[in-house]
C-alpha cells in the first residue's frame, strides 16, 4: 500500500510540473506580445513561444491522464487540460488570422485560468500528503 502511495505522489508531481510549464509559456507569450510591438524580433520570439505553449498544454493532457488513470485519481484535471488545449487552438488560430481584439483577452484568461489550476494541483497534493500523515498516524 505504501507504494502506490508513493507513485500516485510522482504523478501528482508530474502533473503540477506540467502545469506550471504551461503557466509560464502563457506568461512568456504576454512578455513577447509586448515585445511584438515594440521590435522585430518579438515577432520570432512569439511565435515560436505559441508553438511551446501548445506543446505545453498537449503535456498537460498527458499528465493530467497519467495522473488519473494508473494512479486512480480524479479524471477531472483530464477536463481542465483538455480546456486548455481547446482555448490554445483557438489562441493559435485567432493569432494566425491576426485578430488581437479577441486573441489579447483570451491570452490574458488563459492565463489566469493557468495560474488558478497551478494552485488547485498545489492543493490537491498537499491534501494528499495530509491523508499520508493521518494514515500514518492511525497504524
Amino acid at each position: 500500500m505504501a507504494t502506490q502511495t508513493t507513485a500516485v505522489r510522482g504523478r501528482l508531481t508530474f502533473l503540477r510540473l506540467a502545469t506550471a510549464l504551461q503557466t509560464l509559456t502563457i506568461f512568456f507569450q504576454a512578455v513577447t506580445a509586448g515585445m511584438l510591438l515594440s521590435s522585430s524580433p518579438g515577432e520570432v520570439l512569439h511565435g515560436v513561444g505559441a508553438r511551446v505553449m501548445y506543446g505545453a498544454s498537449m503535456l498537460y493532457v498527458l499528465a493530467a491522464i497519467l495522473a488519473w488513470r494508473p494512479g486512480g485519481g480524479s479524471p477531472r484535471p483530464i477536463l481542465y487540460a483538455s480546456g486548455f488545449l481547446v482555448l490554445a487552438s483557438v489562441q493559435v488560430v485567432l493569432g494566425i488570422a491576426h485578430v488581437p481584439t479577441l486573441h489579447v483577452p483570451l491570452g490574458v484568461l488563459m492565463f489566469g485560468l493557468s495560474v488558478l489550476a497551478l494552485g488547485q494541483s498545489g492543493s490537491q497534493s498537499f491534501g494528499a500528503r495530509r491523508s499520508e500523515i493521518e494514515l500514518m498516524q492511525y497504524r
